[in-house]
């Protein structure tokens, strides 16, 4: 077993595998240095939010923080509110104080079984691999040693999009990382003119946010296609019963444009699409390993954006939020890809977006918010420690942008395409070899998975 473990992250990947280890009876016991990088460990940016507004779009009984204990977050919830249902969509807020407490019982238990934690309020800057262990650096040229890493970091910083000028950005109106920027914003009841470019469930957030506290502002929201994620039904729904003839028939030709074409069938026979995206959960991951680079690329600029507005569905109170400011003619749609966002000599912002057939239109905006999903390109990230391993060839870039090349149990992959017997990741960053790999019923498995092979006898 790696006896001197260093888990990097302060979010829920990191807090989950943290405490998976923790309430682990090992046959020696444990030294975690855990680089938390605040004080707030295990909230992370995803819980991290005040708002409650903002909802978890996975039902409480299914949002578990253990393979072993699946309904954990329902009996949380059913504490403080026995009223609560395993089919509420519930705040991410209360799920951030779930993740906390849970957290705070392992470090507080951690003694049990004679484990000692260290959380240090710092971020890892560095980290060097070798046979002997792994070196991470740290704080003011601190340095620290252990047998073992895990990646827990989640999702990268976000960019600008091409195309933005650094006078728009500098200016304070073009946003870039939507999250500290709704923690921080005021109640405004100007007549605003907002522009959120992407339309996820990240948008939705921003939308729900900022039309509450800006009642007077007028909201357009530009993608690609102008779709909103669909929505959850208000009732639980079975998985199709088809499902493992629906995956074993895709198995047997592994063709993006074929898989559309069953995909498109089984939905025609089935009593809602739901139950046939649903059904598909478990083997998501597997199916993804069975296509080939060609055809992961051609999925990606495809049918990436139909596979996430069904897949990360909207809550129904939520779906009807939305619906509602449409209604109001304070939100409108449009299709289109953003070329260019300028500061003009007025002080507001000038997007030139391509509409579908190649034409152009400049419209004015006072805020531009960008939500275009996760960044996980760890070829261009301004992350410090992504960064030093990718410059430092330490590890290989997934070849598509998502994340790190690895195996599908989490080891990271070296500069020539070998696993690393002693660094892991887990969330986010494994989207190249895994796909699913970003909500907390695939992260608990994994923290599962790289808790037993940390543990295990060599």
């Amino acid at each position: 077993m790696f006896q001197k473990v260093a888990i990097i992250g302060g979010g829920a990947a990191a807090a989950t595998l943290v405490s998976e280890l923790l309430e682990r009876r090992t046959p020696r016991p444990l030294h975690l240095d855990w680089y938390a990088g605040g004080p707030e460990a295990g909230r992370g940016i995803a819980y991290g939010t005040p708002s409650q507004r903002h909802l978890l779009n996975v039902r409480a009984a299914s949002m578990g923080m253990f393979v072993s204990r699946p309904g954990g977050f329902l009996e949380y919830a059913q504490s403080l509110d026995p009223s609560v249902k395993g089919s509420d969509f519930l705040p991410r807020r209360l799920y951030g104080d779930f993740l906390r407490s849970r957290v705070e019982k392992a470090l507080a238990n951690a003694h049990t079984f004679g484990h000692d934690v260290n959380v240090v309020p710092f971020t890892a800057d560095s980290l060097v691999p070798s046979r002997e262990g792994i070196t991470i650096g740290y704080g003011e040229n601190d340095e620290n040693h252990a047998d073992a890493a895990v990646l827990a970091i989640g999702s990268l910083p976000p960019r600008p999009l091409p195309g933005v000028h650094d006078a728009a950005i500098a200016s304070g109106r073009y946003i870039t990382d939507p999250w500290p920027y709704l923690a921080a914003a005021e109640p405004d009841t100007r007549p605003l003119r907002v522009l959120v470019i992407g339309l996820g469930l990240t948008a939705v957030d921003v939308l729900l946010e900022l039309s509450e506290r800006w009642p007077n502002a007028r909201f357009t929201a530009l993608s690609r296609h102008g779709k909103l994620p669909e929505p959850h039904l208000a009732a639980v729904s079975a998985p199709s019963e088809n499902g493992d003839e629906l995956v074993e028939s895709l198995r047997d030709d592994p063709n993006v444009r074929v898989w559309l074409h069953k995909l498109r069938d089984a939905v025609a026979h089935a009593d809602d699409w739901r139950t046939v995206i649903d059904g598909m959960r478990p083997y998501t991951q597997s199916l993804w390993g069975d296509l080939p680079e060609a055809e992961r690329a051609r999925f990606l600029r495809h049918a990436r954006w139909a596979w996430e507005r069904a897949r990360h569905r909207m809550p129904p109170q939520v779906t009807a939020s939305v619906v509602a400011l449409e209604k109001a003619e304070r939100l409108v749609r449009r299709r289109g890809r953003m070329r260019s966002v300028a500061l003009s000599p007025e002080g507001h912002l000038d997007v030139v977006r391509a509409m579908p057939g190649g034409n152009t239109v400049t419209d004015a905006f006072d805020v531009v918010v960008q939500t275009v999903g996760l960044n996980t390109d760890t070829q261009r990230t301004e992350h410090r420690l992504v960064r030093q391993l990718v410059v430092d060839h330490l590890v290989k870039p997934d070849p598509l942008g998502l994340g790190f090349a690895a195996q599908a149990d989490g080891h990271l992959l070296d500069a020539e395409g070998k696993p690393r017997a002693n660094l892991f990741a887990i969330g986010s960053l494994l989207r190249g070899a895994l796909w699913e790999s970003t909500a907390i019923p695939e992260i608990r498995k994994q923290a599962q998975s790289v808790a037993n092979m940390l543990v295990a006898s060599k």
